[in-house]
């Protein structure tokens, strides 16, 4: 019996990038649905929920951050990967949707190629997080890290954690005294294909510990951090 075909929401205010897109990922076989802003791709989602999203970041309306927002607070149990679309290449701006949760940016012109490896790399992390909603809850303490849920409780209340950071809180404390140097990090949270730097890490851990009252997550000065408790 064959899987189901990957599906994949493309979302883009110009009409001639939406067809090319389209034509070159249903070759692949991967079933695709088109929205030219962010309005209209939220009317989609229950009834196609995507495996991935392609998001333009400039756009009328709604545009790329305001739709990636109104989907993270409402469909982020869904673990559906969001990659941008942008013609905006000043690193600053790759950086700051890294660090506002986005799984991966993509460069205007797009190139087929390179189009192609990213999604490929991203489906491959999508089957890294399904592994890891196999995994066992871990408590400690006063906190529980749930990877079925992808929910943290602490002291009792369910705090919203982001998917980068929940993994990356999870990978800590599945090791607990065990340092990570932050290439190490980055490698295992965000991959091999997504160029970040090291700040990337420290915004997320700076977030978690924000979340936790400063529990549980140390710094190995000039090396990087652990779990600890």
């Amino acid at each position: 019996m064959n899987s189901s075909p990957i599906r994949i929401l493309l979302v883009d205010d110009e009409v001639d990038t939406l067809d090319f897109l389209s034509y070159i990922l249903k070759k692949e076989n991967f079933e695709v649905r088109t929205a030219i802003n962010g309005v209209e791709a939220t009317s989609q989602l229950k009834d196609f929920k995507p495996d991935l999203i392609l998001l333009d970041y400039m756009m009328p309306g709604m545009d790329g951050l305001e739709f990636f927002n109104f989907f993270k607070k409402n469909y982020s149990s869904w673990n559906t990967l969001v990659a941008f679309l942008t013609a905006k290449n000043e690193d600053e701006t790759q950086i700051e949707l890294l660090d506002y949760g986005a799984d991966d940016f993509i460069s205007k012109p797009i190139k087929p190629l390179v189009l192609l490896s990213r999604i490929r790399a991203l489906l491959r992390r999508k089957s890294d997080l399904q592994e890891l909603q196999s995994h066992d809850i871990i408590t400690i303490g006063d906190l529980v890290i749930n990877p079925e849920a992808f929910n943290v409780v602490f002291k009792g209340e369910q705090l919203d954690f982001p998917r980068k950071e929940f993994q990356l809180l999870y990978l800590l404390a599945s090791m607990p005294g065990k340092v990570y140097k932050r290439e190490i990090l980055l490698r295992e949270i965000w991959g091999e294909e997504v160029l970040v730097g090291e700040r990337t890490v420290d915004v997320h851990i700076r977030k978690i510990r924000e979340k936790l009252n400063d529990q549980y997550l140390k710094t190995i000065k000039g090396v990087g951090y652990k779990f600890e408790f």
